[in-house]
């Protein structure tokens, strides 16, 4: 182990005593040594100091949607949620120009199914129609916010078009009307996801109280509202709690 250097010498031109760490004669000028001798470690060990440690920058941090795994999808607009308002609000508006068994399943279909596709765009009552029509803004947005335009356009038809087909096989004098199986499917494709994740880990951000809620109305609207079948409704439920476990295995 090399020694320390001394703390201070005599210069010998002048005969000041200086530090020991420097190369002139801080009162003369005079030339000590060519180079000042190498500082050694903590208590004078001569081993040689550490590098400093370079402070590392944070990771930048990505945005909350990436690391939710949504992507840039929670960025895009639900267009065709909106147009499926707007298409069962005007179809309840012009309504009042047509009757029921123009557009919708009022007894026997007797071959004409076309029925099947418009009866969800149609409602006589409009507190009905205003309550499928918020349904299916609400749940729809989320749904095509995450998952896609294509996928709310096949889960509204599978079960609001599949619902209506349903009352339509399956009663025996079928009256359907409105998009009860299509706001019920959507709703419940929405809340596979906030129940697993509350199965899982134990809480959820997701309002399922209000959501809950919102099941209630519609699914007990048929005790109020003629036109509103409870076929079309269950099995909007169940085509829709599918079409979400489909989609959370995904």
């Amino acid at each position: 182990m090399a020694d320390a250097p001394e703390l201070f010498v005599v210069c010998p031109t002048c005969g000041s005593e200086v530090s020991g760490y420097v190369t002139e004669c801080p009162y003369c000028g005079s030339r000590l040594r060519k180079r000042a001798p190498r500082l050694s470690g903590a208590l004078g060990t001569g081993e040689r100091p550490a590098p400093a440690r370079r402070r590392r920058r944070p990771a930048a941090r990505r945005p909350l949607r990436e690391v939710a795994g949504v992507g840039a999808d929670l960025g895009r607009r639900p267009l065709v949620t909106i147009a499926l308002v707007i298409a069962i609000a005007v179809g309840t508006i012009v309504l009042v120009a047509f009757s029921p068994d123009d557009v919708g399943v009022v007894g026997p279909v007797h071959g004409e199914w076309w029925r099947v596709a418009s009866a969800p765009f149609f409602a006589i009552d409009l507190w009905y129609a205003a309550a499928c029509a918020l349904a299916v803004a609400l749940f729809g947005a989320l749904i095509e916010q995450r998952h896609g335009h294509l996928v709310v356009l096949l889960v509204f038809c599978l079960c609001g078009m599949g619902g209506i087909a349903a009352a339509a096989a399956l009663e025996t004098i079928p009256f359907a009307l409105g998009a009860n199986g299509a706001a019920l499917g959507l709703l419940a494709m929405w809340a596979v996801r906030p129940v697993l994740e509350l199965r899982r880990r134990g809480g959820t951000d997701a309002d399922l109280v209000g959501a809950g809620v919102f099941a209630l109305v519609l699914l007990l609207m048929p005790l109020a509202v003629e036109e509103a079948s409870p076929t079309a409704g269950a099995v909007g439920v169940l085509a829709g709690l599918a079409c979400g476990a489909v989609a959370a295995r995904r």
